[in-house]
């Protein structure tokens, strides 16, 4: 198999609104800028590129295609494109680097979730004849899923407290990040509902947002970069769409991915978890067999700023860079996609001397 890595990581600011379109233009062309100075590249240095974003999301018809503007139209470009978060992008993109009718690919993903009202939107994500008409969104779903877990005492919500006071201290380190700083638990179980038994702290804010990341393969990825990011395992796996026939507490998905790309050797450095609520990162934990000894969302994570159709590639990207500064050896990545955890993957990446 072709050796493919990461190289390259940008992201736009994690803010609450913008002002720019929802096509993702405004927060797009400074992420490229700053591959492109950062790699020594042009646009026309790329092979590929692949995009994740949503109509919905949007507002319109095709707003990836106008999304294009950020690229430029000369020279002509190799683009494709998934109506899901961009970590799926760059699983395409993976797949063409093995093919090897390129050397490099940008991946990209964007979402203004500020343009409407989310918790709607994303509703309609959800099964349209046996779900969507009962009329629960993204974060209604959560709280059900949250409470089977604290019913069967599979988790507690001090312990969902505590991953929220865990992610807005490691996001102090994080200058893009929407929300960091100190949190006091007792202060957090204090607060009122949202949508019983989810609190705010339980649940990422609304983010607008933009990522990209470059991927090159074998010698290319040497010369574009000191430390590549290797990708050595990606899988992804879903789960079905019936919410009632599945133990919400656990996800079949998630590990059957991390099974397939770590072999159950679990020991990692980081793990960059994409999970918007609370109890999810508890669920991902276990699903993938993580410890005390792996440091879990360094970057703040999902609840610190969860830019939708980009957030997932973030948690790739984040992973990287650790890789690409050193500070990591081994470390993996995960994305979510879908309400309650239905579609999941996971990502292995490694340095190499």
């Amino acid at each position: 198999m072709t050796d493919i890595a990461v190289v390259g990581f940008a992201h736009a600011p994690h803010v609450r609104e913008t002002f720019g379109t929802t096509n993702g233009v405004e927060m797009l062309v400074p992420c490229f800028q700053e591959l492109y100075d950062k790699l020594g590249i042009t646009k026309s240095d790329i092979g590929f590129w692949c995009s994740g974003s949503s109509d919905y999301l949007a507002g319109r018809a095709f707003s990836f295609i106008s999304a294009i503007d950020a690229i430029g139209a000369v020279p002509p470009i190799n683009e494709s494109h998934v109506e899901m978060d961009a970590a799926w992008a760059l699983y395409e993109a993976w797949v063409k680097l093995i093919t090897g009718e390129v050397d490099t690919a940008l991946v990209y993903g964007f979402g203004k979730s500020s343009a409407g009202t989310l918790r709607r939107t994303l509703s309609l994500q959800l099964d349209p004849y046996l779900v969507a008409p009962l009329g629960v969104d993204s974060v209604s779903l959560a709280g059900l899923q949250a409470r089977m877990g604290l019913d069967s005492g599979k988790w507690t919500d001090r312990e969902m407290a505590e991953v929220a006071v865990r992610s807005r201290a490691a996001a102090k380190n994080n200058p893009k990040a929407q929300l960091s700083g100190d949190l006091d638990i007792e202060d957090l179980l204090s607060q009122p509902y949202i949508a019983d038994p989810l609190r705010k702290h339980d649940c990422a804010p609304v983010t607008d947002g933009a990522a990209a990341i470059v991927l090159a393969s074998g010698d290319r990825a040497r010369e574009l970069c000191e430390n590549p990011a290797w990708i050595t395992g990606i899988e992804h796996r879903t789960d079905s769409p019936n919410f009632g026939s599945l133990d919400l507490t656990v996800s079949a998905s998630a590990r059957a991915a991390a099974q397939a790309v770590t072999g159950g050797d679990t020991a990692f450095d980081v793990a960059e978890l994409h999970a918007p609520f609370t109890h999810q990162e508890l669920i991902l934990r276990e699903a993938i067999g993580l410890d005390d000894s792996t440091t879990i969302n360094p970057s703040g994570g999902p609840l610190t700023g969860n830019p939708m159709f980009s957030g997932g590639l973030e948690r790739i990207g984040y992973a990287a860079q650790a890789i690409m500064d050193g500070t990591a050896g081994r470390a993996l990545a995960h994305a979510t996609s879908g309400a309650v955890l239905q579609q999941n993957l996971v990502a292995v990446l490694e340095g190499r001397n």
